[in-house]
């Protein structure tokens, strides 16, 4: 029987929510993918945004009304082990933490070639220690930092959608292929998927369930609009000014910032139930998961020892559709009376993530099955000793 532990403070409005949701979302996706999507498939690139942004917003719908009715940090892990099974819980969970956390190690390896190309990996995990002693100082404060990182970020991306335009780049494809338009929007989905930390949030925002919906909406709307913007901009002859350089680096550790945060949470809750060791649910004198914190940090770390970052984006594509056709799944089973939209929301996710996963190379396919298998056969082993 797992440990009972003490319950996080709640301290985050809609306003904070959404900071954190644009945070994690105004990052590696809109400065890094999205430029390289407007090169894969040129002007495709605004059909990309859109159907990702509308393949976000049905998921986002979806994990809103799930947060709401269960306002406990852990998102799809914990709807999973509610509505589904322990199983399907403990996949999503591991789901998560591989997915964001490769996606961390990604941010965290690209500061560390930004600055240091030589000591990539080094500077890193510098950047990664420097951003887990920020959220150890408490969540209101991290919410400070996080506000005036995202100021930084929406002020460069202006300054590429509204500054002057050069000549349009040649964005001819070798030849049409819905494939490559496909990847696209599921590279831009994932891209989108930010939204899911206020959802892992939910038991530290404040009246959850009108606040979290609320907060999902505005923050995919004005992500949309911004990655609308910016691929707008790369198709006609942008030129990156000196403020969208900058702030790319600045969002890069917002990425790590806001990715930590919600690592943490999940991590937490699966400590809770056991499937973890119960150390990573004790929470310090502030209320804050220190353990589960440094835990991540940790295997944060370790990730960029891997020093390749080249298929990290599709493994945490991958992973991360895997984590929402879980949660899709669950909201299938959500009681009626804790139901917020229609059923039919939840088929449309479920079978959206399913399509885009088909999408996903299959030699990433077979890493991440690997990592299901060794996962589950751990956790069987685990409940069998104990």
């Amino acid at each position: 029987m797992a440990k009972k532990s003490a319950a996080l403070k709640r301290t985050a409005d809609v306003k904070g929510a959404v900071f954190l949701g644009l945070g994690s979302i105004l990052g590696t996706g809109v400065f890094v993918i999205l430029s390289l999507v407007t090169l894969q498939v040129g002007e495709w690139a605004l059909l990309a945004v859109a159907v990702g942004a509308i393949v976000a917003t049905v998921n986002g719908l979806n994990s809103a009304q799930l947060a709401a009715a269960y306002p406990v940090s852990g998102g799809a892990y914990e709807y999973g082990y509610r509505l589904l099974h322990p199983y399907a819980g403990f996949t999503a969970g591991m789901m998560f933490l591989l997915a964001k956390s490769a996606s961390a190690a990604t941010a965290a390896l690209a500061i560390g070639t930004f600055f240091r190309p030589n000591f990539h990996v080094a500077c890193a995990i510098i950047a990664v220690l420097i951003v887990t002693a920020t959220i150890l100082f408490g969540l209101r404060r991290s919410n400070q930092v996080n506000a005036a990182i995202l100021t930084i970020s929406i002020a460069g991306l202006l300054s590429l959608i509204f500054g002057p335009k050069g000549v349009a780049p040649d964005l001819a494809t070798p030849e049409f292929s819905i494939a490559n338009v496909l990847q696209a929007c599921a590279l831009v989905f994932v891209a989108y998927t930010g939204y899911g930390r206020i959802a892992t949030m939910g038991e530290e925002i404040i009246e959850p369930k009108k606040n979290i919906p609320r907060a999902m909406i505005i923050t995919l709307v004005a992500s949309a609009l911004l990655y609308a913007g910016v691929a707008w901009a790369w198709i006609q002859g942008a030129a990156p000014t000196k403020l969208f350089q900058i702030a790319g680096y600045v969002a890069l550790i917002g990425v790590l910032l806001n990715l930590l945060l919600g690592l943490s949470r999940v991590l937490l809750a699966m400590a809770r139930r056991g499937d973890v060791a119960h150390f990573f649910s004790k929470l310090d004198k502030n209320g804050e998961p220190m353990a589960a914190i440094l835990g991540m940090a940790g295997l944060i770390c370790v990730l960029c020892l891997l020093r390749e970052i080249k298929l990290a984006w599709s493994f945490s594509a991958c992973t991360v559709l895997i984590y929402y056709a879980i949660m899709n799944t669950a909201a299938l089973k959500l009681p009626t009376n804790k139901r917020i939209y229609p059923k039919w929301l939840a088929w449309v996710g479920l079978a959206a993530c399913l399509f885009l996963a088909f999408w996903v190379p299959m030699i990433v396919w077979g890493i991440t099955f690997v990592c299901i298998g060794a996962g589950l056969i751990l956790r069987w082993t685990i409940a069998k000793l104990s």
